[in-house]
C-alpha cells in the first residue's frame, strides 16, 4: 500500500470519530443520567427494596462511618442510613431517583410531542390555524403554572406519577410550540423545501422528512430542557406535600425530611443525600443540553475547540 493510501485511510478513520455528537459535555452528561437510571435497575436486583417501606429498618441510623446524636454508628446493613420512619435511605434513592426522572421524561415527551404537532401545523399551514395556536399558546404562557398546579393537586386526594406528569405537561407545550413555529416559518421558504414543493412532494413528507431532520438537534435540546423544568416543578410540588404520598420520590423524601425537622435533629443525610442525587441529575441534564447546543451550533464548537 502506498503512503498516499495509508494517509487517506488514516484521515478517514479520524473523520469517522470527528463528529459533534462525541463532545465531552454530551458524553459526560449522558453517562451521569444513565448511571442514575442504571442505579434504579441494578439496585432493585442487588438491594432489598422492601426496606423503602415504613418500619422495615431501625430508626434514625446515620450512614456508615458516622454517628448520630445518640451515639449510634452507621451499619453496612443500611449504608446510607435510615430516617425516622424506619425507611432505608439507599432503598429510597434506588426507587425514588428513577421515579423523579420518569416524571420529567413523561411530562417532557407529552409537552414536546404537542409542541411538534402544533408548531408544524402553525408554522407550515399558517392562516387561521396559526392565529389560533399562537393565541392559545400565548394565553397558556401567561398563566402562573406553579400556582395552578398547587391548587389542582391540593384538591386531589391521591395523585400518581402519570397524573403529575400529565398536569406538568399541560404547561410544558407552549414554549416549544412557538419556537418550533418560528423555525418552521424560516425553513419553509428555503430552497430545498421549495424544490420539494415543485416536485409534488406531499405536505406531510415535506414537514417530517425535509424540515424535521434539520430540527432534531434543537428538538433534543428542548426536550432535555423540558425534562429539567418538569423535574424541578415536580420536586417543588412534592416538597410542599402535593406529590404522590405512597410512591417514593426524591421530592417526597425532602418533604418528609423538612416536616420532621431533619437538620435540627442533625439528620443531615436525610436531606443531603436526595439533594446530592438531584444535583447530579440536573448537572447531567445541563451537560447534555450544552452538548446538544454544540451539535446544533458550529460557532460553539469552534469556541470550545
Amino acid at each position: 500500500m502506498s503512503e498516499t493510501s495509508k494517509s487517506t485511510s488514516s484521515v478517514k478513520r479520524l473523520n469517522k470519530w470527528d463528529t459533534p455528537w462525541l463532545n465531552w459535555k454530551l458524553i459526560l452528561g449522558t453517562s451521569i443520567v444513565f448511571l442514575i437510571i442504571l442505579l434504579g435497575i441494578v439496585g432493585r436486583l442487588l438491594w432489598n427494596t422492601d426496606l423503602v417501606y415504613v418500619g422495615k429498618s431501625p430508626l434514625n441510623l446515620p450512614p456508615v462511618g458516622f454517628e448520630n446524636s445518640r451515639g449510634q454508628s452507621g451499619s453496612w446493613e443500611h449504608p446510607l442510613g435510615t430516617e425516622n420512619s424506619g425507611r432505608d435511605m439507599l432503598a429510597l434513592i434506588i426507587i425514588g431517583a428513577p421515579n423523579s426522572l420518569l416524571v420529567g421524561f413523561v411530562a417532557a415527551t407529552i409537552g414536546i410531542g404537542i409542541g411538534i404537532l402544533l408548531g408544524f401545523l402553525s408554522g407550515f399551514m399558517g392562516g387561521i390555524s396559526d392565529d389560533l395556536v399562537r393565541l392559545v399558546a400565548g394565553i397558556t404562557i401567561t398563566i402562573p403554572a406553579l400556582l395552578v398546579l398547587i391548587i389542582i393537586q391540593s384538591l386531589m386526594e391521591q395523585i400518581s406519577l402519570v397524573t403529575m406528569s400529565t398536569l406538568l405537561a399541560i404547561f410544558a407545550w407552549p414554549g416549544p410550540t412557538l419556537v418550533i413555529r418560528g423555525q418552521v416559518l424560516s425553513m419553509r421558504e428555503s430552497g430545498y423545501v421549495q424544490m420539494a414543493r415543485l416536485s409534488g412532494v406531499s405536505m406531510s413528507s415535506i414537514m417530517f422528512k425535509e424540515i424535521m431532520p434539520n430540527l432534531l438537534p434543537y428538538l433534543a435540546a428542548s426536550f432535555i430542557g423540558q425534562v429539567s423544568g418538569s423535574i424541578l416543578a415536580a420536586v417543588g410540588l412534592e416538597t410542599l406535600g402535593l406529590g404522590p404520598q405512597r410512591i417514593p420520590t426524591l421530592g417526597g423524601t425532602l418533604y418528609f425530611a423538612l416536616e420532621a425537622a431533619a437538620l435540627l435533629r442533625n439528620m443531615w443525610w436525610w436531606l443531603g443525600i436526595p439533594i446530592f442525587i438531584l444535583s447530579l441529575i440536573f448537572i447531567g441534564l445541563l451537560l447534555i443540553n450544552l452538548g446538544l447546543d454544540e451539535v446544533a451550533n458550529p460557532r460553539l464548537r469552534k469556541a470550545s475547540a
